[in-house]
C-alpha cells in the first residue's frame, strides 16, 4: 500500500531531492508517495509515457537497452543518487530503455506533470535536472566504452561498485546470471570473474548474494571507468542547497 511522504527531511533521504530548497520540497510533499519496488519490478518500458517519475530511496534501478532478439544490456543504474524518468521530465516523454528494480526498496513517486510544470518555472529544479542529465549522459558514455574495451573482470568490479555506492550494506543480493544479462555477457565468464575475486579474498559469493570484504582492492581491480564516472557525479551532484 502507497503512503504519503511525512516530512521534508525525509524527502531529503535522496540526494537529488536532498540538493533542493525547502520551499520546492514543500509543494511536492502532499503529492509525493512513498513506493515500494520489489526486485524484478518493471516501472518503464521502452516507448511507453511514464506517468510519474521515481526517486529510490533504498531500492536500485537499472536502465536496459532491449535489442530484438531478446537481449539485454545495462546503460545505466539509479539509486538513491537519482531519479527514474529522466525522459519525461525533459520533454521527451518517453525513453528508449526499460526501467528494471535491482534490488527491492523504497522511492518517492511524483507525477510527471508537476515535475514539468516546475521545470517550466525555472530555479533550483531545473538546475538540478540539467546537472544530473549531464552525469548520465557520463554514465551511459562510459558504461558504453566499458562494454566494448575491457574484461569481464574490470566490468564486474565496476558493476559491484555502483551497487555498494547505492547499498546500506556490503552484501549485495544479485546473481551471476543477473550480473551476465546487465553486462550483456555470458554467464560462464561472469563465474570465472567472480571466482577470482574470491579465491583473493576480495568478495564471498554464495548463490544470490555477493558480500564485498575488501572494497579497496575492489576498485584497484576495477578499471578506469568506474573512477570517471563517480569523480563527475561528486563534480555535479547533490548540488549545494539553495537558500
Amino acid at each position: 500500500m502507497n503512503a504519503t511522504a511525512r516530512s521534508i527531511s525525509d524527502l531529503r533521504q535522496n540526494h537529488l531531492l536532498g540538493s533542493l530548497p525547502d520551499s520546492d520540497l514543500r509543494r511536492w510533499l502532499p503529492e509525493m508517495e512513498v513506493v515500494d519496488l520489489r526486485a524484478g519490478q518493471v516501472i518503464g518500458e521502452p516507448g511507453s509515457a511514464a506517468g510519474h517519475v521515481h526517486f529510490p530511496v533504498s531500492a536500485v534501478v537499472s536502465l536496459l537497452y532491449l535489442t530484438q532478439d531478446g537481449a539485454s544490456i545495462e546503460t545505466a543504474v539509479i539509486g538513491n543518487d537519482g531519479l527514474v524518468g529522466l525522459a519525461h521530465c525533459m520533454g521527451g516523454d518517453a525513453s528508449p530503455s526499460q526501467a528494471v528494480v535491482q534490488h527491492a526498496g523504497q522511492a518517492y513517486r511524483l507525477r510527471g506533470a508537476l515535475m514539468k510544470q516546475d521545470l517550466a518555472r525555472g530555479g533550483p529544479v531545473l538546475t538540478m535536472l540539467l546537472r544530473y542529465t549531464q552525469s548520465m549522459i557520463v554514465q551511459a558514455t562510459q558504461t558504453a566504452a566499458c562494454n566494448r574495451y575491457h574484461t569481464i573482470d574490470q566490468q564486474l568490479c565496476r558493476r559491484l561498485l555502483q551497487s555498494l555506492d547505492r547499498s546500506p550494506s556490503n552484501e549485495l543480493e544479485m546473481t551471476q546470471e543477473g550480473v551476465a544479462r546487465l553486462l550483456g555477457v555470458r554467464r560462464e565468464g561472469v563465474t570465472s570473474a567472480a571466482l577470482k575475486l574470491q579465491h583473493a579474498g576480495v568478495i564471498r559469493y554464495r548463490r544470490g548474494h555477493i558480500a564485498v570484504l575488501d572494497r579497496p582492492r575492489l576498485e584497484q581491480r576495477a578499471c578506469e571507468c568506474y573512477a570517471v564516472v563517480r569523480q563527475e557525479q561528486r563534480r555535479l551532484l547533490p548540488l549545494p542547497q539553495a537558500a
